[in-house]
Protein backbone atom coordinates (compact mmCIF):
# COMPACT_ATOMS: atom_id res chain seq x y z
CA UNK A 1 0.00 0.00 0.00
CA UNK A 2 1.23 3.49 -0.74
CA UNK A 3 2.28 5.33 2.38
CA UNK A 4 0.30 8.39 3.33
CA UNK A 5 0.79 11.27 5.68
CA UNK A 6 0.03 10.42 9.28
CA UNK A 7 -3.25 11.87 10.55
CA UNK A 8 -1.68 12.85 13.88
CA UNK A 9 -1.32 16.56 13.18
CA UNK A 10 -4.34 18.73 13.79
CA UNK A 11 -6.36 20.77 11.36
CA UNK A 12 -6.06 24.30 12.63
CA UNK A 13 -8.95 26.75 12.67
CA UNK A 14 -8.39 29.22 9.80
CA UNK A 15 -6.92 32.60 10.62
CA UNK A 16 -8.32 35.77 9.15
CA UNK A 17 -7.46 34.94 5.54
CA UNK A 18 -10.76 36.04 4.06
CA UNK A 19 -9.34 39.35 2.81
CA UNK A 20 -8.34 37.84 -0.54
CA UNK A 21 -11.79 36.26 -0.83
CA UNK A 22 -13.50 39.63 -0.38
CA UNK A 23 -12.25 40.63 -3.84
CA UNK A 24 -13.98 37.66 -5.47
CA UNK A 25 -17.55 37.20 -6.62
CA UNK A 26 -18.46 33.74 -5.37
CA UNK A 27 -21.22 31.42 -6.53
CA UNK A 28 -22.57 28.54 -4.49
CA UNK A 29 -23.67 25.95 -7.06
CA UNK A 30 -26.58 23.92 -5.71
CA UNK A 31 -29.75 22.03 -6.55
CA UNK A 32 -29.25 20.49 -9.97
CA UNK A 33 -31.30 17.63 -11.36
CA UNK A 34 -29.96 14.55 -9.56
CA UNK A 35 -31.89 12.33 -7.15
CA UNK A 36 -30.13 14.23 -4.35
CA UNK A 37 -31.44 17.66 -5.38
CA UNK A 38 -33.21 18.43 -2.09
CA UNK A 39 -30.15 17.53 -0.02
CA UNK A 40 -28.01 19.70 -2.29
CA UNK A 41 -30.34 22.67 -1.77
CA UNK A 42 -29.97 22.27 2.01
CA UNK A 43 -26.19 22.03 1.74
CA UNK A 44 -26.01 25.02 -0.59
CA UNK A 45 -28.20 27.19 1.59
CA UNK A 46 -26.08 26.46 4.68
CA UNK A 47 -22.87 27.28 2.80
CA UNK A 48 -24.38 30.47 1.35
CA UNK A 49 -25.39 31.74 4.79
CA UNK A 50 -21.96 30.91 6.24
CA UNK A 51 -20.17 32.89 3.52
CA UNK A 52 -22.55 35.81 3.99
CA UNK A 53 -21.74 35.82 7.70
CA UNK A 54 -18.07 36.07 6.70
CA UNK A 55 -18.92 39.22 4.77
CA UNK A 56 -18.15 37.77 1.32
CA UNK A 57 -19.79 38.71 -1.97
CA UNK A 58 -21.72 35.54 -2.71
CA UNK A 59 -24.78 34.41 -4.66
CA UNK A 60 -26.49 31.06 -5.05
CA UNK A 61 -27.15 29.45 -8.43
CA UNK A 62 -29.59 26.57 -8.91
CA UNK A 63 -27.79 24.64 -11.63
CA UNK A 64 -29.61 23.88 -14.89
CA UNK A 65 -28.74 23.61 -18.59
CA UNK A 66 -28.02 27.36 -18.74
CA UNK A 67 -25.37 27.26 -16.02
CA UNK A 68 -22.50 28.33 -18.33
CA UNK A 69 -24.38 31.45 -19.47
CA UNK A 70 -25.29 32.31 -15.89
CA UNK A 71 -21.71 31.99 -14.63
CA UNK A 72 -20.44 34.26 -17.40
CA UNK A 73 -23.28 36.77 -17.00
CA UNK A 74 -22.70 37.04 -13.24
CA UNK A 75 -18.91 37.31 -13.75
CA UNK A 76 -18.20 34.65 -11.18
CA UNK A 77 -14.58 34.44 -9.97
CA UNK A 78 -14.87 31.46 -7.62
CA UNK A 79 -17.34 28.59 -7.19
CA UNK A 80 -18.28 26.55 -4.15
CA UNK A 81 -19.68 23.32 -5.59
CA UNK A 82 -22.52 22.11 -3.35
CA UNK A 83 -24.06 19.71 -5.87
CA UNK A 84 -24.60 16.10 -4.78
CA UNK A 85 -24.92 13.15 -7.15
CA UNK A 86 -24.80 13.23 -10.93
CA UNK A 87 -24.04 16.52 -12.57
CA UNK A 88 -22.26 17.67 -9.42
CA UNK A 89 -20.02 14.93 -8.09
CA UNK A 90 -19.29 13.14 -11.35
CA UNK A 91 -16.82 15.58 -12.86
CA UNK A 92 -19.22 17.26 -15.30
CA UNK A 93 -19.64 20.61 -13.53
CA UNK A 94 -15.94 20.49 -12.68
CA UNK A 95 -15.09 20.13 -16.38
CA UNK A 96 -17.27 23.11 -17.25
CA UNK A 97 -15.63 25.25 -14.57
CA UNK A 98 -12.20 24.22 -15.87
CA UNK A 99 -13.16 25.32 -19.39
CA UNK A 100 -14.47 28.64 -18.08
CA UNK A 101 -11.33 29.18 -16.00
CA UNK A 102 -13.25 29.47 -12.72
CA UNK A 103 -11.52 28.03 -9.63
CA UNK A 104 -13.80 25.73 -7.61
CA UNK A 105 -13.94 23.77 -4.38
CA UNK A 106 -13.51 20.04 -4.12
CA UNK A 107 -11.90 17.35 -6.23
CA UNK A 108 -11.09 17.73 -9.91
CA UNK A 109 -12.68 16.08 -12.93
CA UNK A 110 -11.05 12.65 -12.77
CA UNK A 111 -11.21 12.16 -9.00
CA UNK A 112 -14.85 13.25 -8.96
CA UNK A 113 -15.80 10.87 -11.77
CA UNK A 114 -13.99 7.95 -10.17
CA UNK A 115 -15.44 8.54 -6.70
CA UNK A 116 -19.05 8.76 -7.85
CA UNK A 117 -18.74 5.60 -9.94
CA UNK A 118 -18.41 3.13 -7.08
CA UNK A 119 -17.50 0.28 -9.43
CA UNK A 120 -14.48 2.15 -10.78
CA UNK A 121 -13.53 3.46 -7.34
CA UNK A 122 -13.50 -0.08 -5.92
CA UNK A 123 -11.17 -1.20 -8.70
CA UNK A 124 -8.77 1.64 -7.84
CA UNK A 125 -8.97 0.77 -4.14
CA UNK A 126 -8.19 -2.88 -4.89
CA UNK A 127 -5.20 -1.84 -7.01
CA UNK A 128 -3.88 0.09 -4.01
CA UNK A 129 -4.47 -2.97 -1.80
CA UNK A 130 -7.11 -1.27 0.31
CA UNK A 131 -9.59 -3.59 2.03
CA UNK A 132 -12.96 -3.63 0.25
CA UNK A 133 -15.84 -6.13 0.53
CA UNK A 134 -15.97 -8.75 -2.23
CA UNK A 135 -18.03 -7.32 -5.07
CA UNK A 136 -19.35 -7.92 -8.55
CA UNK A 137 -20.40 -5.37 -11.18
CA UNK A 138 -23.56 -6.17 -13.13
CA UNK A 139 -24.94 -4.45 -16.23
CA UNK A 140 -28.51 -4.51 -17.51
CA UNK A 141 -27.55 -6.46 -20.60
CA UNK A 142 -25.71 -9.17 -18.64
CA UNK A 143 -27.18 -12.69 -19.00
CA UNK A 144 -29.58 -14.16 -16.45
CA UNK A 145 -26.95 -16.76 -15.50
CA UNK A 146 -24.79 -14.08 -13.87
CA UNK A 147 -27.69 -13.13 -11.62
CA UNK A 148 -28.25 -16.78 -10.68
CA UNK A 149 -24.59 -17.03 -9.59
CA UNK A 150 -25.28 -14.50 -6.82
CA UNK A 151 -27.81 -16.65 -5.02
CA UNK A 152 -25.19 -18.61 -3.08
CA UNK A 153 -23.56 -15.52 -1.58
CA UNK A 154 -26.20 -14.17 0.84
CA UNK A 155 -26.48 -11.75 2.52
CA UNK A 156 -25.77 -9.19 -0.21
CA UNK A 157 -25.83 -5.44 -0.73
CA UNK A 158 -27.23 -4.37 -4.11
CA UNK A 159 -26.92 -0.73 -5.18
CA UNK A 160 -26.57 1.53 -8.23
CA UNK A 161 -22.97 2.26 -9.23
CA UNK A 162 -23.50 6.03 -9.44
CA UNK A 163 -25.92 7.16 -6.75
CA UNK A 164 -25.38 8.46 -3.24
CA UNK A 165 -27.40 8.75 -0.02
CA UNK A 166 -28.23 4.99 -0.20
CA UNK A 167 -30.64 5.71 -3.09
CA UNK A 168 -31.62 2.45 -4.78
CA UNK A 169 -29.79 0.35 -2.18
CA UNK A 170 -31.09 -2.95 -0.76
CA UNK A 171 -29.72 -5.46 1.72
CA UNK A 172 -30.77 -8.97 0.72
CA UNK A 173 -31.03 -11.89 3.16
CA UNK A 174 -33.27 -14.28 1.19
CA UNK A 175 -32.97 -15.41 -2.44
CA UNK A 176 -36.49 -14.43 -3.45
CA UNK A 177 -35.69 -10.73 -2.88
CA UNK A 178 -32.74 -10.58 -5.30
CA UNK A 179 -34.66 -9.82 -8.48
CA UNK A 180 -36.71 -7.12 -6.78
CA UNK A 181 -33.53 -5.47 -5.49
CA UNK A 182 -31.89 -5.68 -8.93
CA UNK A 183 -34.91 -4.04 -10.52
CA UNK A 184 -34.85 -1.28 -7.91
CA UNK A 185 -31.12 -0.57 -8.44
CA UNK A 186 -31.43 -0.65 -12.24
CA UNK A 187 -34.06 2.11 -12.04
CA UNK A 188 -31.24 4.49 -11.14
CA UNK A 189 -28.34 3.21 -13.22
CA UNK A 190 -27.36 0.97 -16.13
CA UNK A 191 -24.64 -0.54 -13.96
CA UNK A 192 -25.02 -1.85 -10.40
CA UNK A 193 -22.82 -3.31 -7.69
CA UNK A 194 -23.45 -6.48 -5.76
CA UNK A 195 -21.19 -6.85 -2.75
CA UNK A 196 -20.95 -9.03 0.31
CA UNK A 197 -22.72 -7.67 3.37
CA UNK A 198 -20.30 -6.98 6.22
CA UNK A 199 -22.00 -6.95 9.60
CA UNK A 200 -20.33 -4.54 11.96
CA UNK A 201 -19.91 -0.94 13.08
CA UNK A 202 -20.33 1.76 10.45
CA UNK A 203 -17.98 4.72 10.79
CA UNK A 204 -17.09 7.73 8.68
CA UNK A 205 -13.95 9.84 8.39
CA UNK A 206 -14.03 13.45 7.28
CA UNK A 207 -10.95 14.77 5.51
CA UNK A 208 -10.04 18.44 5.17
CA UNK A 209 -6.96 19.41 3.24
CA UNK A 210 -4.78 16.37 3.75
CA UNK A 211 -5.74 15.43 7.29
CA UNK A 212 -8.28 13.14 8.89
CA UNK A 213 -10.83 14.53 11.34
CA UNK A 214 -12.18 12.58 14.34
CA UNK A 215 -13.90 9.34 13.36
CA UNK A 216 -17.70 9.28 13.75
CA UNK A 217 -19.63 6.12 14.61
CA UNK A 218 -23.02 5.87 12.91
CA UNK A 219 -25.77 4.01 14.77
CA UNK A 220 -29.02 3.99 12.76
CA UNK A 221 -32.16 2.93 14.59
CA UNK A 222 -33.33 1.22 11.38
CA UNK A 223 -31.77 -1.97 9.95
CA UNK A 224 -29.25 0.11 8.03
CA UNK A 225 -28.36 3.74 7.32
CA UNK A 226 -31.26 4.56 5.00
CA UNK A 227 -31.92 7.83 3.13
CA UNK A 228 -34.44 8.77 5.85
CA UNK A 229 -31.98 7.86 8.62
CA UNK A 230 -29.42 10.21 7.06
CA UNK A 231 -31.65 13.26 6.93
CA UNK A 232 -34.45 12.93 9.50
CA UNK A 233 -33.40 14.01 12.96
CA UNK A 234 -33.65 11.35 15.65
CA UNK A 235 -33.41 8.29 13.40
CA UNK A 236 -29.65 7.90 13.88
CA UNK A 237 -27.22 8.33 16.75
CA UNK A 238 -23.76 9.74 16.01
CA UNK A 239 -20.91 9.01 18.43
CA UNK A 240 -17.76 11.16 18.28
CA UNK A 241 -15.14 9.84 18.61
CA UNK A 242 -16.14 6.37 17.42
CA UNK A 243 -15.88 3.59 20.00
CA UNK A 244 -12.90 1.77 18.51
CA UNK A 245 -9.63 0.56 19.94
CA UNK A 246 -6.70 2.93 19.44
CA UNK A 247 -5.20 0.56 16.87
CA UNK A 248 -8.40 0.19 14.83
CA UNK A 249 -9.15 3.92 15.10
CA UNK A 250 -5.75 4.80 13.60
CA UNK A 251 -6.15 2.13 10.94
CA UNK A 252 -9.55 3.54 9.91
CA UNK A 253 -8.05 7.03 9.49
CA UNK A 254 -5.13 5.58 7.53
CA UNK A 255 -7.47 3.73 5.15
CA UNK A 256 -9.55 6.88 4.65
CA UNK A 257 -6.51 8.96 3.73
CA UNK A 258 -5.18 6.21 1.46
CA UNK A 259 -8.51 6.11 -0.40
CA UNK A 260 -8.50 9.91 -0.71
CA UNK A 261 -5.01 9.86 -2.20
CA UNK A 262 -5.66 6.83 -4.41
CA UNK A 263 -8.46 8.66 -6.25
CA UNK A 264 -6.51 11.94 -6.36
CA UNK A 265 -8.96 13.93 -4.24
CA UNK A 266 -8.38 17.42 -2.88
CA UNK A 267 -9.75 20.01 -0.44
CA UNK A 268 -12.28 17.83 1.43
CA UNK A 269 -14.15 14.53 1.38
CA UNK A 270 -15.81 11.96 3.61
CA UNK A 271 -14.95 8.26 3.61
CA UNK A 272 -17.39 5.57 4.79
CA UNK A 273 -15.99 2.41 6.37
CA UNK A 274 -17.49 -0.65 8.05
CA UNK A 275 -15.58 -2.31 10.91
CA UNK A 276 -16.44 -6.00 11.10
CA UNK A 277 -17.14 -7.90 14.32
CA UNK A 278 -13.54 -9.13 14.08
CA UNK A 279 -12.37 -5.49 14.08
CA UNK A 280 -11.31 -5.49 10.43
CA UNK A 281 -12.13 -2.25 8.56
CA UNK A 282 -13.58 -2.45 5.05
CA UNK A 283 -13.71 0.57 2.77
CA UNK A 284 -17.22 1.23 1.43
CA UNK A 285 -17.10 4.48 -0.53
CA UNK A 286 -15.74 8.01 -0.73
CA UNK A 287 -17.90 11.14 -1.06
CA UNK A 288 -16.17 14.06 -2.74
CA UNK A 289 -18.99 16.49 -1.86
CA UNK A 290 -20.39 15.35 1.48
CA UNK A 291 -23.35 17.05 3.14
CA UNK A 292 -22.44 20.49 4.47
CA UNK A 293 -25.23 21.64 6.75
CA UNK A 294 -24.36 22.51 10.33
CA UNK A 295 -25.57 19.06 11.43
CA UNK A 296 -23.90 17.04 8.63
CA UNK A 297 -21.17 14.55 9.48
CA UNK A 298 -18.12 16.42 8.16
CA UNK A 299 -19.03 19.65 10.03
CA UNK A 300 -19.75 17.59 13.16
CA UNK A 301 -16.26 16.10 13.01
CA UNK A 302 -14.75 19.53 12.40
CA UNK A 303 -16.66 20.94 15.38
CA UNK A 304 -15.20 18.17 17.54
CA UNK A 305 -11.77 19.43 16.48
CA UNK A 306 -12.76 22.98 17.40
CA UNK A 307 -13.48 24.30 13.90
CA UNK A 308 -16.76 26.18 13.52
CA UNK A 309 -19.03 25.59 10.53
CA UNK A 310 -18.35 29.06 9.12
CA UNK A 311 -14.59 28.63 9.46
CA UNK A 312 -14.76 25.19 7.85
CA UNK A 313 -16.64 26.55 4.83
CA UNK A 314 -14.19 29.43 4.51
CA UNK A 315 -11.17 27.12 4.81
CA UNK A 316 -12.46 24.93 1.96
CA UNK A 317 -13.09 28.01 -0.18
CA UNK A 318 -9.56 29.29 0.49
CA UNK A 319 -8.12 26.02 -0.76
CA UNK A 320 -9.85 26.56 -4.11
CA UNK A 321 -7.70 29.66 -4.62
Amino acid sequence: MNKVQSPKSKVQSPKSKVQSLRKKKIAVLMGGTSAEREVSLSTGKAILEALKRKGLKVISIDVDKDIAKRLLKERINLAFVALHGRGGEDGTIQGLLELLGIPYTGSGVLASALALNKAQAKKVFKFHELPVPRFQVLKKEDPESRIQDLRSSLPLVIKPAQEGSTIGLSIIHVKRDIKKALKKAFRYDEEIIIEEYIEGKEVTVGIVGDEALPVIEIRPKDVFYTYEAKYIKGLTDFIIPARLSKRVYSRVQEIALSAYHALGCRHFARVDIIVSKKNKPYLLELNTIPGMTATSLLPQAAAKRGISFDDLVCKILEMAL
